[in-house]
């Protein structure tokens, strides 16, 4: 190794022998030097321990390394590949140290004991004065070491990774890597020129913890561990724990330390106020990279704020913004699961663009993804030679689907990585929830497995227990830790209790998973095929509509329209819907207004509402030009989006919209069964407050008096929310005077009300 001249690229900790009084600068005259006077050859390590150093298998290179005291005296050694000379700098003190070959210098001092000391180091073209790694005890507390091998150590990225910090007095980074079966562990990287030969880490015993504290080195420098496996070869691989890397396609770690300076104290301090299943919650799904290409966090933050606030949406959803080598996909193949991806900025700058969507009163959920990771040889899989964040049963590990590896949820170490995780988001970023993404996936053993592919349980069952016991765990702790904080599972099955609390046991023998919502899965997919379908097809599908109210009360329920929905081939929104252009923008508008409406929490992924076209892609995002006032059709999408904007405000205003969304006593049908009309109307009650009359008319004629029942005790209603109204691009069909209560009972009231309906379109009212 030949090191980098200090006076084209000098580097902290490693100063410039010039600077230093007695140093010389390169090419001029030596000054005195006092040669070897006073060393003695020290004692020389047996061949097999200088071998495994010098090919990364030691587990103890500080044994060898450093100061170690011994009868006459101090022995000192460094390795130093490539280096002429070291000599030993401390008060009073210069001593060059003897070579020993192979990159080895060492000497046996005359001291009584182990001083204060620097090397000084010559090489062909340059001269380094530093401080030696080797001298420094543990920068790792036993604490954490016991955390760790017990498998609880809920800020485990305080204690693994790179942490720049002082120690001992002096600044540099604390190196620590899990990695139990390697032979040895080096940290490689730019300041050593990726040869990490010169920096050998020491295993800290049984945890498979291996620690090296590097004086001088602070952030931005670029980092990976060069890991030898139980074969003997070589990997270099990023650290699992990094919360900086370098932008892909590089994948390098990076050494980080925050200073952004939160200023959301106000919003943290209210946004437990309310369980978010008895809030309003009306989430923006968006994926940052193509929301508005090219803009990076700080630029999004001037501009995402304040489109979603206008809109009056209370929650930003963010398709998985931790770190994947892979932009197509969108974030779920994740290889750096503490790192904000660098294509958009520094993980500060992530948490300027939270910080500014707290100040303007928006939540922000982050998708989440301890369902699998990609098989990359720089990254997780065989990680340290051997099967060791997957299970080592290769039918376990395999993910069928995604061509991807399965955590090994069994395992203590691997779940404190994944609920640390969580946690993670949560306190560093200030994030507000978490959306668990393919749940499904490690519920089941035999997921997307046939015959012969899987392992039943313990019991005979096909339940991973495990991924139970994390999931449980995970979410038990993200709530104790992280008050106000929601988690969102996207769970596609019938499993029992995914938002039940984790100590209640259900009919199936499991506690509760302890999520606090879960995607409808189901509602989505029944009520876009009953959109699908052609008005006078819909009759034959009316159930569609009508049967998530079967198991509504099941879960604590979001009904997700998700980017799933809007690519591959799936269609926009909009472009799902029958006829012609005005049909499908009036299928669209009537579609938003009932789900709306419909109990459950709602879930919009961007460009959805200006009723985009064309499918999602995220090279290019949303088409934005749609919206321009000089496109000739503006207000088929402009309509829309402000009908969006109106629907997010009448909601957030009633409480019947949102108060009860868990409880059957919030909803009430008055008309489930009018499939002949393609009519659907039902009743939202509050706590403490009026309801809402909700119906939608999935035909394209006008419906005149059609008869409703209404509760006593209002004797007139009026709307408050027409999808038709010309405004929003439609035909402007309406009931624009209140309707009186007449004392004819129907749908087991005492009163009802006649309304004009109008075409392919929902209409909402409420007593005056």
């Amino acid at each position: 190794m030949t090191a980098r001249p200090p006076s084209r690229d000098p580097r902290p900790g490693y100063v410039p022998a010039t600077f230093l009084p007695g140093s010389r600068r390169a090419g001029s005259p030596p000054a005195p030097s006092p040669g070897h006077r006073g060393v003695r050859p020290a004692p020389r390590p047996a061949e097999e321990e200088r071998t495994r150093l010098l090919t990364g298998a030691h587990h103890d290179p500080h044994a060898l390394l450093g100061a170690h005291p011994v009868p006459g005296g101090v022995v000192i050694r460094a390795l130093r590949p490539h280096a002429r000379s070291v000599t030993v700098v401390a008060d009073g003190l210069r001593a060059a140290l003897l070579p020993e070959g192979d990159g080895f210098f060492a000497g046996l001092l005359p001291l009584r004991e182990v001083p204060g000391y620097r090397f000084h180091v010559v090489y062909a073209d340059a001269e380094v004065v530093a401080e030696d790694p080797y001298r420094f005890l543990p920068a790792l507390g036993e604490l954490d070491l016991h955390l760790i091998g017990e498998g609880r150590h809920e800020r485990l990225w305080r204690a693994l990774g790179a942490e720049p910090m002082t120690h001992a007095g002096v600044a540099g980074t604390r190196f620590t890597v899990w990695a139990p079966n390697a032979l040895g562990v080096r940290v490689a990287g730019d300041f050593n020129y990726w040869d990490g030969t010169a920096h050998p880490m020491r295993s800290l015993g049984a945890t498979g913890v291996w620690e090296l504290f590097v004086p001088g080195l602070g952030e931005g420098e670029l980092y990976k561990f060069d890991i030898t496996r139980p074969d003997g070869s070589h990997t270099l691989r990023a650290d699992p724990m990094a919360r900086r890397t370098e932008a892909p396609p590089a994948t390098a770690s990076v050494v980080h330390a925050s200073h952004h300076v939160w200023r959301d104290d106000a919003w943290m301090a209210r946004r437990g106020a309310r369980p978010a299943h008895e809030a309003p919650f009306s989430v923006y799904e968006v994926h940052l990279p193509s929301w508005r290409p090219g803009l990076g966090y700080r630029q999004l933050a001037e501009q995402l704020p304040a489109y979603v606030r206008d809109l009056g949406f209370t929650h930003v959803e963010f398709l998985p913004v931790a770190e994947h080598p892979f932009g197509g996909s969108w974030g779920y193949q994740v290889t750096g699961f503490y790192a904000p991806t660098a294509r958009l900025g520094t993980p500060d700058d992530f948490k300027y663009l939270v910080d500014a969507l707290h100040r303007a009163g928006i939540g922000v959920l982050v998708d989440w993804v301890p369902a699998h990771f990609p098989r990359d040889d720089w990254a997780l899989a065989e990680f340290d030679g051997c099967p060791l964040y997957e299970p080592g049963d290769p039918l376990r590990a395999a993910h069928p689907d995604w061509g991807t590896l399965e955590f090994d949820y069994g395992r203590t170490e691997v779940r404190n990585f994944l609920v640390a995780n969580a946690v993670y988001w949560c306190e560093e970023y200030h994030v507000d929830g978490l959306r668990v993404d393919a749940v499904a996936s490690m519920l089941y053993l035999d997921y997307s497995r046939g015959p012969g592919q899987w392992t039943p349980n313990a019991h005979g069952g096909r339940e991973n227990l495990d991924a139970v016991a994390f999931l449980q765990e995970m979410n038990a702790t993200v709530y104790r830790r992280c008050p106000g904080v929601v988690t969102v599972a996207e769970e596609s099955t019938a499993w029992d209790g995914v938002t039940r609390a984790t100590h209640h046991v259900g009919p199936g023998g499991f506690g509760g998973l302890g999520f606090g919502l879960k995607w409808n899965m189901g509602w989505m997919h029944d009520s876009l095929e009953y959109l699908t379908k052609e008005p006078v097809h819909r009759k034959y599908h009316h159930d569609r509509m009508t049967f998530a109210m079967v198991y509504a009360y099941s879960e604590n329920y979001v009904l997700p329209i998700s980017h799933d929905e809007v690519v591959h081939g799936k269609r926009s929104l909009v472009s799902k819907m029958p006829g012609d252009w005005w049909q499908r923008r009036a299928d669209h508008r009537a579609y938003l207004g009932f789900m709306w409406s419909h109990p459950g929490k709602q879930l919009l992924f961007m460009g959805q509402e200006f009723a985009q076209g064309a499918e999602w892609s995220e090279s290019h995002g949303p088409d934005w030009w749609l919206l321009d006032p000089s496109y000739a059709a503006e207000a088929d999408h402009r309509g829309v989006r402000d009908l969006v904007r109106d629907l997010n405000t009448v909601y957030r205003a009633t409480p019947a919209l949102w108060e009860r969304d868990t409880r059957p006593d919030g909803f009430a049908w008055l008309v489930g069964d009018a499939a002949e009309d393609n009519v659907l109307a039902f009743l939202r009650f509050a706590d403490d407050g009026p309801p809402l009359l909700a119906v939608s008319n999935f035909s394209p004629v006008v419906r005149h008096a059609y008869g409703l029942g209404v509760p006593a005790g209002h004797p007139v209603w009026e709307e408050c929310l027409n999808t038709d109204a010309t405004r929003y691009g439609g035909s402007g069909v309406a009931n624009p005077d209140p309707v009186k209560a007449r004392p004819v009972a129907r749908h087991g009231h005492p009163a009802s009300v006649e309304l004009t309906l109008p075409p392919l379109a929902t209409v909402w009212l409420r007593p005056a």
